[in-house]
């Protein structure tokens, strides 16, 4: 059960697209893939076609419901998601308290899915710091950090690299690695950021994507940009990001069969 979070310091770098086309690349490879929403923004799951008015979610019921896998919903092929939901703020604020109150809380609710036999996790997680992030610092395998190829975020590379963005390493387990969105060699600003990231990380990049329009356009008719453009720069960058981490995670791909289905509704 390898558990990969997806994070960023800041937003409005690609983090849940980023998130939801890694599921994709892993779930074409043979994985059974469950993508969790940790933030209220509840976005992941339009990447996979869930309507835009269904409110479900794991979070509004989850003091109630021990077994949060009882959210999951099923999207077709190897993919499952488990949305954050609709909430309102009392009950985003009570499950942010839960997470920072009590320890055992989130590895609770996750317990069915955290020991299903060959499922791999992608959890997507709000910019910046957030309860839910360092919660899952004990549970998590890797942490992916999305950066842009921007100023901005190499001044924000510092609070990565000193442990300052939850006050602890963010992963005790197989690491940290970092993956620059949206880099455009047409610009100068652009390559520069990218060649000084490149040097400044070395083996901790897993990956550079290329700025692509069809993801956005990917985006818009909720697809993978897999699906949408198989030839884009960025589904082979994806794609190559997905492979070294599932080289580093030692994710066995087979045809995507698991033991049992996952409980899921739709």
């Amino acid at each position: 059960m390898p558990l990969v979070c997806v994070c960023s310091p800041k937003g409005g770098v690609g983090k849940t697209t980023m998130a939801a086309n890694l599921a994709w690349s892993l779930a074409r490879a043979g994985s059974k893939v469950l993508a969790i929403d940790f933030d209220v923004q509840n976005a992941l799951r339009l990447h996979f076609g869930v309507p835009l008015n269904d409110g479900r979610g794991f979070v509004a019921r989850s003091e109630d419901q021990a077994d949060w896998s009882q959210s999951i919903l099923t999207t077709g092929g190897n993919i499952f998601v488990m949305p954050y939901g609709e909430v309102s703020e009392e009950q985003r604020e009570r499950f942010e308290e839960n997470l920072v109150k009590d320890p055992h809380f989130l590895k609770r609710g996750l317990d069915t899915v955290l020991n299903y036999p060959g499922l791999v996790i992608i959890a997507d997680f709000p910019p910046g710091p957030g309860p839910a992030l360092k919660a899952m610092q004990a549970l998590a395998d890797m942490h992916l950090v999305v950066m842009l190829a921007d100023t901005a975020s190499v001044s924000l590379l510092p609070q990565i690299e000193n442990d300052r963005m939850i006050g602890q390493p963010l992963n005790n387990k197989r690491g940290h690695y970092f993956v620059l969105n949206q880099s455009d060699n047409r610009r100068n600003i652009s390559r520069e950021v990218t060649a000084f990231m490149q040097q400044r990380l070395g083996e901790n990049l897993l990956g550079v994507v290329h700025r692509d329009e069809s993801v956005a356009e990917a985006n818009a008719s909720q697809q993978s940009v897999y699906d949408f453009s198989p030839a884009s720069a960025a589904a082979f960058d994806i794609e190559l990001v997905a492979k070294r981490a599932a080289n580093i995670l030692n994710i066995t791909v087979g045809n995507g069969e698991v033991q049992a289905p996952i409980r899921s509704h739709y």
